[in-house]
């Protein structure tokens, strides 16, 4: 029997002639915090691409929870796709600079069709809960710092309570107590709801903190990938 939790199976990418994953598995089990490692040019975040269902892989598959999912992005449907959600390194490019805080944060419910009142209720609690006082929630990303904005897509990660959250360098660019807080807010959530976490780091110190097991992604001519504890 296949085991819960999100899985690549076997998963290889290439960009034209360059191949960024050969033949990986990956797999992020309820309520596990796992760490990814690797060199620059390994196929870490490309992985999680394909993990969030963002990228579909050229060979192999993403499992949830034993079933295959075929497709990435609005060719699956809405229950599925909101059981995974990412938080990016760069909050500034992974926003619209148009939209409000408010906004930003509740675009997922927005998408998938939840009322425009509840939308912004869930959104105001999501805001509380990141750390983000109610004078922010109008102001759009130009208005805000970088920490503020992460927090917001945060708070948008969460939106759909999702069953897995990647966080792909998602504290790099914040400032220590930020990234503590945000931290605490994942872990928080995790314990709640049973989420599977992947974070992507180059922070020793982060990844010891965090993950309870690491995968090493090798360089693209590197042998397989090994696992073992964080240390």
């Amino acid at each position: 029997m296949t085991p819960a939790g999100l899985a690549a199976c076997q998963v290889t990418v290439s960009y034209g002639r360059q191949r960024v994953l050969d033949r990986v598995d990956l797999h992020v089990a309820p309520g596990e915090t796992v760490g990814l490692r690797g060199p620059s040019g390994s196929g870490k975040s490309t992985l999680a691409r394909v993990l969030a269902l963002l990228h579909a892989p050229d060979v192999g598959h993403v499992t949830l929870d034993g079933r295959p999912v075929a497709g990435a992005r609005h060719r699956l449907p809405a229950a599925v796709r909101t059981r995974v959600a990412v938080l990016f390194q760069s909050p500034r490019a992974a926003t619209d600079p148009r939209l409000s805080l408010t906004d930003i944060i509740a675009e997922p419910l927005r998408a998938t069709g939840t009322p425009p009142e509840r939308a912004r209720d869930r959104a105001v609690e999501l805001a509380d809960l990141v750390g983000l006082t109610p004078d922010l929630l109008t102001r759009r990303p130009h208005a805000v710092s970088d920490g503020q904005l992460q927090r917001a897509c945060l708070a948008r990660a969460l939106v759909h309570r999702p069953d897995y959250l990647l966080c792909d360098e998602a504290t790099a660019m914040l400032d220590a107590s930020t990234q503590a807080h945000l931290a605490a807010v994942v872990t928080d959530h995790q314990r709640q709801h049973g989420t599977g976490v992947l974070v992507i780091t180059h922070d020793p110190a982060l990844m010891t903190r965090w993950a309870t097991r690491v995968v090493d992604l090798p360089a693209p001519d590197g042998v397989p990938p090994t696992t073992g504890p964080a240390r």
